[in-house]
C-alpha cells in the first residue's frame, strides 16, 4: 500500500480509528492500518475514498467483509462505511463504555468488529471516567 496515502488518511481520522473510535494515543501497542473500506478483491481502488486509518482490532475482525448480520433482525446489511455513513447516525457510546449500534450497519458492524469486547469497554470506560475519551 501505497506510504503516500498512509498520512492523508491518518490526518483525516485524527489518528482515531474510524470504526472504534480509539484515538493512537488510548492504544499504543495496538498498531493502527491503512485499511481498504472495500478490499480490493472486491474492486476496492487503492484511493483515499476507499481508505480508512483503523486499529488493528477493527481491521483484522472486518477483513474482507463488505456487510453483516444485525443482531436485532438476523437480517444481513452492509456495514458501517467511514466515507459515505456518519459516525454518530450509526453509533453512541453510553456512560459504561459500549458502543451502541443505532442503526443496522451500525450493530452489524460493531458486533462483526467486536467493538465491545470486555478489554475496549474496559478501555473505554477508563477513558471516559478520566475525561479523555
Amino acid at each position: 500500500m501505497s506510504v503516500a496515502l498512509r498520512q492523508p488518511v491518518r490526518e483525516r481520522a485524527g489518528a482515531r480509528c474510524e470504526y472504534c473510535r480509539f484515538h493512537e494515543d488510548h492504544l499504543p501497542l495496538w498498531p493502527f492500518h491503512l485499511e481498504h473500506i472495500v478490499a480490493a478483491q472486491h474492486g476496492g481502488a487503492e484511493a483515499l475514498e476507499n481508505l480508512a486509518w483503523s486499529c488493528q482490532r477493527c481491521n483484522l475482525h472486518k477483513g474482507t467483509n463488505l456487510s453483516g448480520i444485525d443482531p436485532d433482525s438476523g437480517s444481513v446489511v452492509r456495514l458501517f462505511h467511514p466515507r459515505t455513513d456518519v459516525w454518530s447516525e450509526h453509533f453512541a457510546v453510553d456512560d459504561q463504555g459500549r458502543i451502541q449500534g443505532l442503526t443496522p450497519p451500525g450493530r452489524a458492524t460493531a458486533w462483526l468488529l467486536q467493538m465491545n469486547s470486555p478489554e475496549r469497554i474496559a478501555i473505554r470506560r477508563l477513558l471516559l471516567t478520566s475525561g479523555h475519551w
